[in-house]
């Protein structure tokens, strides 16, 4: 049965008691809710005002928070289906779990953060917005991200990457933490930047194939302080040490031209 909004425009849940609502938070448990029910639920929650929606039993679901917008802080227990978060402008998320392909993708403004790992291309054309990783990501993360006025598309990742991260990224800030790298290994991450022509990445650990569009550059000050914030942000929903983490070596990876293949597509 889907929901309804009463003539007050407060939230009237015609459902079973597993989905609750008290003091103006909504606590849902999700086992065996088809993915499109669910996100009705979500939809109809956000209109009708409510701030905080907690997620228990998710097993699967996609498109959470697809196309959400506005002041609300979501809060997802388990493991999601693809595109957690899809265009989504202004929610924060909080994934006690593994998010799987597709989280962020195109994503507008907001904030998601993993306490677990991704799958592949988190991220992807993101042009607002941040995404905090604690664990991994798999392929191509970041691919197409770009940025969109004054927005600034944010990822940051605790541990490492496959292969094609920042593909053609465009804009927008990555960060590879590499936190459980011993000092003798690389990121397993090859193709690093490949078509990147914008935006920059920080990297903490080898990588053994960068792109042969980019650049390896020191960091300035102004590098510094964008990812000494990133790093306390990033310490602050994990729980780790930002004097430890920033007290490591990191470089930057940029691209070294703005049309890296202007000269095979035109005369």
């Amino acid at each position: 049965m889907k929901p309804t909004l009463s003539s007050t425009g407060l939230a009237k849940i015609c459902l079973p008691p597993r989905y609750i609502l008290d003091e103006g938070v909504a606590r849902i448990d999700s086992a065996g809710l088809h993915y499109r029910d669910l996100n009705q639920i979500l939809k109809t929650l956000r209109e009708s005002q409510i701030k905080r929606i907690e997620l228990y039993n998710v097993h699967g679901q996609r498109y959470i928070g697809t196309s959400l917008r506005g002041d609300v802080e979501m809060i997802i227990n388990g493991t999601p289906g693809n595109d957690l978060g899809a265009f989504m402008d202004g929610p924060r998320i909080h994934l006690y779990g593994n998010a799987q392909d597709g989280c962020g993708n195109t994503m507008n403004s907001g904030e998601i953060v993993v306490h677990g790992s991704a799958g592949d291309i988190p991220g992807y054309a993101m042009r607002g917005g941040r995404l905090f990783i604690k664990g991994d990501v798999g392929y191509r993360a970041g691919i197409h991200m770009k940025e969109y006025g004054d927005q600034v598309p944010t990822m940051v990742i605790g541990g490492t990457a496959g292969d094609f991260l920042a593909e053609y990224l465009a804009g927008g800030i990555i960060v590879l933490l590499g936190l459980h790298l011993k000092e003798d290994r690389m990121h397993k991450a090859s193709h690093v930047g490949t078509g990147m022509h914008g935006g920059k990445i920080y990297v903490h650990g080898r990588i053994a194939g960068l792109g042969k569009e980019t650049v390896v550059e020191k960091l300035t000050s102004q590098d510094l302080l964008i990812l000494n914030q990133l790093i306390r942000d990033y310490s602050r929903y994990f729980g780790y040490d930002p004097k430890e983490i920033s007290s490591r070596k990191f470089y930057k990876v940029v691209s070294s031209s703005e049309r890296p293949y202007g000269r095979l597509y035109v005369y």
